[in-house]
């Protein structure tokens, strides 16, 4: 653990390499990793089958530093490639393999990666960006056509070759240097790539983080590799010497089997996750399960509900690719809508638009530091401006707006760039989204602005109903009518099959604000429909 002065964790805590050799000496017959499927890895099986893989890559030229690309869904391999590349102090670029075109040209140019490790799946698309660092290429494939001349391509297969030399053991892989380039979603603009250092992502996740974890808990890995849910949560798992069961998504019909097959105590939820779970009926086994504890993010109304249906406790916490999760509540909050309280060992402030504080009950803008150095990213790759916008004043600007209470719990508000505008009213979509999620029929939800014939916006709701029901857009304001003030009643609502969704379950609201109001758009005030405000005599 860190000491009192704020250190970073010694190499052999937090450095992949030395983590996984120290747990695979100390324990090596207990299991790592439980497959969906069957497979199970030891510790010490781990840790031959990440000396075999980067023996391999070594043998294909990748060093200590370089970038090397995987666009891999979740699947031992995926874990295999992650760890040997960093067994070698090398630097792990997972990418979305959902990407194409020039969202995905400017990852893989930005990134300088030398090296790629495919799906089949993916091969004709990244080929199609022509990125111009690549030259090896490893997949089950074959080679296409229209492949530039200077890729060598590898069949998979190599990477199992065991007649290999051992890879010479790279200088001394330091809680500094630079494990993995991550790559943010890119709403507002092109994805940054966030410099994360070992002691960055141990920091994340560990016990001293996320204290109601114990190196006893098999965590559930269903967050995808490209995503820190995924790989931060594998490589710390690996470092604690905990478990972790993966499987390739979630998904709502197969998770409580999932579960109970491999043994699962704990597990990573997005909000919307929770709530349909929660959406699907009642069973007589609902509480015949290992899982003793849950993270709801962001928690909504769901977590009560959640804990007295399946008996596991909540918690929920603040996270993001660029930090270490500096808020984490206690177990089962009653007040919804929470994020917790800082943990030790990180500052946090709410500010208005010149970083000036913010008081209790007032909106700002979180910033953040940490005591201990290198447990948040070192910045952007290749962007200097956004890494210096970022940590303006030495504190990392988040973007999101949070509201502190008198208690010293923090609530969200909204990202910067989600917040509406209507008729001089600052509204959270986060908060509309939330009540609309309160209705029973109503199974995924998101609110965005549309342009006013008056001025500013208008609130479009987009919401996808629970299997079987059907909605009604004046019963949905009628919900809503008693639970908001009437200036956040959304005047459109649009009834949809499904909300677009990244593979790590967030909506995709920009493109919700792109579709703008289609023809099918429900208009409550051209229905008849006007909400006036309440009068206080």
């Amino acid at each position: 653990m860190i000491d009192s002065t704020g250190d970073i964790y010694p190499a052999d805590i937090c450095v992949l390499r030395y983590a996984l050799e120290r747990n695979a000496h100390a324990k090596p017959d207990r299991i790592f990793a439980a497959f969906d499927g069957g497979e199970r890895w030891s510790f010490a099986q781990t840790l031959q089958q990440i000396r075999i893989t980067a023996a391999n890559l070594h043998a294909l030229g990748v060093r200590q530093g370089d970038h090397v690309v995987l666009m891999l869904p979740n699947s031992a391999l995926a874990l295999r490639v992650m760890f040997a590349i960093n067994y070698l102090g090398a630097v792990f670029v997972p990418v979305n393999p959902a990407l194409k075109g020039s969202a995905l040209q400017h990852i893989l140019t930005d990134s300088g990666a030398s090296v790629a490790i495919l799906h089949e799946t993916v091969l004709d698309t990244v080929m199609a960006t022509d990125p111009p660092a690549l030259t090896t290429v490893i997949c089950a494939a074959t080679s296409p056509r229209n492949a530039p001349e200077r890729i060598v391509f590898h069949d998979i297969a190599v990477l199992d070759r065991t007649d290999t030399p051992p890879a010479p053991e790279p200088r001394p892989i330091r809680p500094f240097d630079t494990q993995s380039i991550i790559y943010t979603s890119g709403t507002t603009g092109r994805s940054k790539g966030v410099l994360s250092s070992y002691m960055h992502s141990y920091s994340s996740m560990n016990p001293d983080t996320w204290t109601c974890i114990t190196p006893q808990d098999r965590q559930l890995l269903h967050m995808p590799v490209f995503h820190i849910g995924g790989a931060f949560m594998a490589c710390v798992a690996l470092c604690v010497g905990s478990s972790i069961a993966v499987v390739d998504s979630f998904k709502t019909d197969r998770f409580w089997s999932q579960i109970r097959d491999l043994e699962v105590t704990s597990a990573f939820l997005l909000g919307a996750m929770a709530t349909f779970l929660l959406k699907q009926p009642p069973r007589n086994d609902d509480r015949k399960h290992p899982l003793r504890m849950v993270f709801i993010v962001p928690l909504g109304q769901s977590g009560p509900a959640f804990h007295e249906r399946f008996g596991s406790d909540v918690f929920t916490i603040f996270n993001m690719t660029e930090i270490s999760t500096p808020l984490i509540s206690a177990a089962n909050p009653v007040k919804d809508s929470i994020c917790g309280r800082p943990r030790p060992g990180v500052d946090v402030r709410l500010v208005d638009a010149n970083d000036c504080s913010v008081g209790v009950g007032e909106s700002g803008q979180m910033i953040l530091r940490t005591d201990a150095p290198w447990a948040m990213n070192h910045g952007y790759h290749n962007n200097p401006q956004a890494t210096a916008d970022a940590w303006r004043n030495g504190w990392f600007h988040t973007g999101d707006i949070f509201v502190r209470d008198a208690d010293g719990d923090f609530r969200f508000v909204d990202r910067l760039k989600d917040t509406i505008r209507r008729r001089g009213e600052n509204i959270s979509s986060y908060e509309v989204e939330v009540e609309l999620l309160s209705h029973p029929k109503i199974r995924e939800a998101a609110a965005v602005a549309v342009p006013s014939e008056l001025s500013e916006d208008e609130i479009l709701a987009v919401v996808a109903p629970v299997d079987g029901q059907q909605l009604d857009p004046a019963e949905i304001v009628a919900h809503l009518l008693p639970r908001m003030a009437h200036h956040m009643v959304p005047r459109y609502i649009r009834i949809v099959d499904s909300l677009p969704k990244t593979p790590t379950e967030k909506v995709e609201k920009h493109v919700l604000r792109g579709q703008g109001l289609t023809a099918d758009s429900w208009d409550r005030e051209r229905a008849g429909i006007n909400i006036r405000r309440t009068r206080i005599d």
